[in-house]
């Protein structure tokens, strides 16, 4: 919940900030502590505890360094910036379900048929860093 920052305790109760020293400052939000302690049943903790135990959290880190790589490497094989980029799908559980790397190889060279620099070393190097990775299986409510 965010409240004006006027100390601690919970939000004062009218939307008009009160004239004071820091009235000539500008508005600021920061976030009441008062709100977690009236919710404790849905605190980001408890769910949080329930993601990292289905999910191997070092799996995690390694997909996410991974995906924030191929970005890298395709802005740069596109020439553009992030948001220019083509909308493209590199499905890295695909790629993992694959028998082999000569499969993998030519499913990345299909997705990237439009690009006019060559992909060769992104494909080999994208091979590289996916094997020994684990596929991310989606989680079993209980």
């Amino acid at each position: 919940m965010a409240a004006p920052c006027g100390g601690p305790g919970p939000p004062p109760p009218s939307s008009a900030a009160a004239p004071g020293p820091s009235a000539g400052v500008g508005p600021r939000v920061c976030f009441a502590a008062g709100a977690a302690a009236e919710a404790p049943e849905e605190a980001p903790g408890r769910r949080q505890g329930k993601v990292t135990v289905r999910y191997d959290r070092r799996e995690l880190r390694k997909r996410l360094h991974l995906e924030e790589w191929i970005l890298a490497q395709l802005t740069a094989l596109y020439d553009c910036r992030e948001e220019e980029i083509p909308e493209l799908e590199i499905d890295v559980d695909e790629l993992l379900d694959m028998e082999s790397d000569g499969a993998r190889s030519a499913r990345v060279q299909e997705i990237l048929v439009d690009c006019y620099k060559p992909t060769e070393a992104f494909v080999g190097d994208l091979l590289e860093k996916i094997r020994g990775m684990q596929k991310l299986n989606t989680p079993q409510k209980k």
